[in-house]
Formats: C-alpha cells, sequence, structure tokens
C-alpha cells in the first residue's frame, strides 16, 4: 500500500515530516498547556524520537500521524502540530486497533482544524488503508477531545473504556474513555 505523500482539505495540507518541523514539534511538546492531558512534556530528544517513530510508521504500515500545514486559517499559518492514524497500545484492552489521534498547538485551538484534518486521516483509513474500525480514546476530562471525536461522527462506548496501561497507577489521567467509528459501510 502506497503513502500519499500528503492529504489536503480546504484549509489543511496533512504531510510526511520535514526536518524543519522538529523544533515547532519539540516546543509544542513541551508547552505544559498542549500537554496538559499527558503524564509529562517531552523533551526535545523524545519529540524528535517521536518524529522519527512517525516516519518509521508510515514506511513499515502505510499510515502514521501526519504533520499538519493551516493556511491562513485564522490567522494561524504552517505547521500547527499532527494529525492521524496511530497503532493503540498493545497492552490496551481495546488492541489490536488504529487510533485516530492529534496533537496541535494552543494557536490552532478552537478553529475546527482538528475535526477537518481528523476527518481527512479518518477517510484514508477507512478508503486507501482498509480498516473496518477506528477507535479514539483520551482521559476522561478531556472535554475538547472528546468533542472532536463526537464532531468526527465517533461514538462512546463505554464499556470499552480503560485504566490507560502507559499511564502510571494513581495518576489523575490513566482513567481513559473509548470512542469508535465503523466503517461507514459496515
Amino acid at each position: 500500500m502506497a503513502t500519499p505523500a500528503e492529504l489536503r482539505t480546504e484549509r489543511l495540507v496533512l504531510r510526511r515530516w520535514r526536518d524543519e518541523d522538529r523544533e515547532p514539534f519539540a516546543g509544542l511538546n513541551a508547552d505544559p498547556q498542549v500537554m496538559e492531558h499527558f503524564v509529562a512534556p517531552l523533551t526535545r530528544e523524545q519529540s524528535d524520537d517521536f518524529v522519527d517513530r512517525i516516519e518509521a510508521s508510515f514506511d513499515e504500515r502505510g499510515f502514521g500521524l501526519w504533520a499538519v500545514d493551516a493556511a491562513a486559517v485564522d490567522g494561524v499559518e504552517g505547521f500547527v502540530g499532527f494529525v492521524g492514524l496511530w497503532p493503540a497500545p498493545p497492552a490496551a484492552p481495546c488492541a489490536p486497533a488504529v487510533e485516530v489521534g492529534w496533537r496541535l498547538a494552543t494557536a490552532a485551538w478552537g478553529r475546527g482544524i482538528a475535526p477537518e484534518a481528523a476527518s481527512a486521516a479518518v477517510a484514508d483509513g477507512f478508503a486507501r488503508v482498509g480498516l473496518a474500525e477506528i477507535v479514539s480514546f483520551t482521559w476522561e476530562g478531556n472535554v475538547a477531545s472528546r468533542r472532536v471525536m463526537e464532531k468526527i461522527g465517533m461514538s462512546r462506548d463505554p464499556a470499552g473504556d480503560f485504566l490507560h496501561p502507559n499511564v502510571p497507577a494513581g495518576h489523575r489521567i490513566r482513567p481513559h474513555v473509548l470512542y469508535r467509528l465503523p466503517h461507514p459501510e459496515t
């Protein structure tokens, strides 16, 4: 399965990663507001390693987390973060599964970028990748991400809620909610 160089929406370009994305991505990953719903911000080394794993996923699986460029969306331009598909952690109860996820700079929040880009990634996942279902999950208190999941047509699966296996026991973000989206033709 050949991975396209990019996906386009009306206002966005979802594309493979470039070296010049590493610095703004590291800044995004170090921002406490962006990383509020994660265990901790990432160091520059961790951020760069993540980019390497993302690119390897495109090469190995044919899908991954796209770098997102905005084209003058309410004054926001250029690289704003990532949106795309990623394998669920093997220890997650919903695994094996493919998750749609996003991480955007605060300047991109509230402008419809996440649902617009996520819709494109999901459509690619169903049409090109051939997925039967796409999931998404987040800490139960992450209202903004849950709203994006609902905007792209996902439904909550309360029976699938879980304690995230990669989050330390007792951490406030360990309880996760699960959303699902079946292929539209099933």
